[in-house]
C-alpha cells in the first residue's frame, strides 16, 4: 500500500516519541501489503476497526494511541486521516475525521 501523508506520522511521533516503534513497524508492514478489501487489513491486524467509508482505526500501542486512515483498496493507498491519544479520539467522528 502507499501510504500517503508520512509527515503526519513523524509529526505525531515528535509529539509522542513513546510510540515511535510501533509506528514506525506500522509504517513498513502496511506499506508492504497489497490489501484488496478489509477482510485482507483485519487478517493482518486482528484489533483493527473496519468503519465506514473504506477506514480503518488501527490500534498503536495497545491501544494507547488510534490512528484512522482511508483506504482505496483498487488504488493500493492508504491515508492517515487522524492519529491520537484514546481521549482525541473519543471527541471526533472516525467516520468523517479530515486530517488535522
Amino acid at each position: 500500500m502507499n501510504i500517503y501523508n508520512r509527515s503526519t506520522i513523524k509529526a505525531f511521533i515528535k509529539k509522542h516519541s513513546d510510540c515511535r516503534d510501533q509506528m514506525t513497524l506500522w509504517y513498513h508492514e502496511v506499506s508492504g501489503k497489497n490489501w484488496k478489501s478489509p477482510k485482507d487489513v483485519k487478517k493482518d491486524f486482528a484489533t483493527a476497526s473496519i468503519i465506514r467509508n473504506n477506514r480503518v482505526v488501527f490500534n498503536i500501542k495497545g491501544n494507547k494511541y488510534r490512528m484512522v486512515v482511508a483506504m482505496n483498496y483498487e488504488r493500493r493507498w492508504a491515508q492517515i486521516k487522524f492519529i491520537g491519544t484514546h481521549a482525541e479520539y473519543d471527541r471526533i467522528d472516525a467516520n468523517t475525521v479530515e486530517e488535522h
